[in-house]
């Protein structure tokens, strides 16, 4: 087996793009972190990274030996310093990325029980709409959709998504519900506009049988945001109708404070799911966390609230 420092200056230096951003993590000289990366890549027989003055990248044969040794050494390290409770619970930092409305509503509400369950263990649970590298930012887990499916990263479906036209029922007084997604348009209509591209997502619903059809919407909307969150909030304000995805409605939904149009037809806007890294002994905190979210989520009958058919 390699000396541990060897392997634990190469997944720093992986991780962190240098020698020089390894050293600092690991309290060494960059010289002293070359120097073991060129010892492990020695006696392996391969390069492990392809070096220049200005970054260090990872060969193919790098990226391959990164996915399998990461976890590994991850344990040893909390093994190695201690981080196992006496009584064998897990334990140790806890480092979550998960999208802030979304993580807030359905996540936070079971931290307790976790944390009772776990007092080991320490949340550091990151809120934040934007897509995160999981290995490279060193993210225990992730919560949401989206994330690329790089080596190293596995993912579990939490349930697929539908989205649904909304309106409150004070904005709703006085007008004809509509019987067809083309009505849509004589409606004051709240947009989104997607914060990676700067467009406004198109309207397009599905109905029930199959057919589907995309909204000619208005050139004037009633407004515009770039938050599903924030539109939810001037939809329940009576502002107009907002098309947004179940998270983001369903208790407005079942209190009354919103009234879903059009029942048969939506649209699927994919899966929310966990991720986390591809670990052979992956850590226990990881492991007792993404089994107790999967069995609360499963619990509480998530995927089956989050569609309409």
């Amino acid at each position: 087996m390699e000396p541990l420092n060897h392997l634990e200056s190469f997944v720093q230096s992986a991780e962190g793009g240098s020698f020089s951003a390894a050293a600092r993590r690991l309290g060494l000289t960059p010289a002293a972190v070359s120097k073991n990366v060129a010892r492990l890549e020695a006696r392996l027989g391969v390069r492990l990274f392809q070096r220049s003055t200005r970054r260090l990248t990872l060969t193919e044969a790098g990226e391959r030996f990164l996915a399998q040794v990461g976890g590994a050494l991850a344990t040893l390290q909390e093994a190695v310093a201690g981080l196992a409770q006496d009584d064998g619970q897990p334990s140790g930092t806890l480092k979550v990325s998960m999208g802030q409305a979304f993580g807030r509503e359905h996540v936070l509400p079971f931290m307790g029980d976790f944390l009772a369950r776990y007092p080991g263990i320490v949340p550091d649970w990151h809120f934040d709409n934007q897509q995160v590298d999981l290995i490279g930012e060193g993210f225990d887990a992730a919560i949401g959709g989206g994330i690329a499916l790089s080596p190293g990263v596995v993912a579990r479906e939490l349930a697929r998504i539908h989205v649904v036209a909304v309106a409150a029922p004070a904005y709703l007084a006085g007008r004809a519900l509509p019987v067809h997604p083309a009505e849509l348009a004589g409606f004051d209509v709240l947009l989104r506009r997607s914060s990676p591209t700067g467009r406004l997502r198109p309207w397009t619903l599905r109905h029930a049988s199959g057919d589907e059809t995309m909204v000619d919407l208005p050139q004037r909307p009633r407004a515009i945001f770039n938050d599903p969150e924030a539109i939810a909030q001037a939809a329940l304000l009576g502002l107009g109708v907002a098309m947004l995805p179940m998270p983001f409605v369903e208790r407005g939904l079942r209190s009354g404070a919103l009234v879903r149009l059009l029942p048969e037809w939506h649209q699927d806007s994919g899966a929310v799911w966990i991720y986390y890294p591809s670990k052979k002994l992956l850590p226990p905190k990881t492991r007792v966390f993404v089994d107790f979210v999967l069995a609360r989520f499963r619990e509480a009958r998530f995927a089956q609230r989050m569609q309409v058919d």
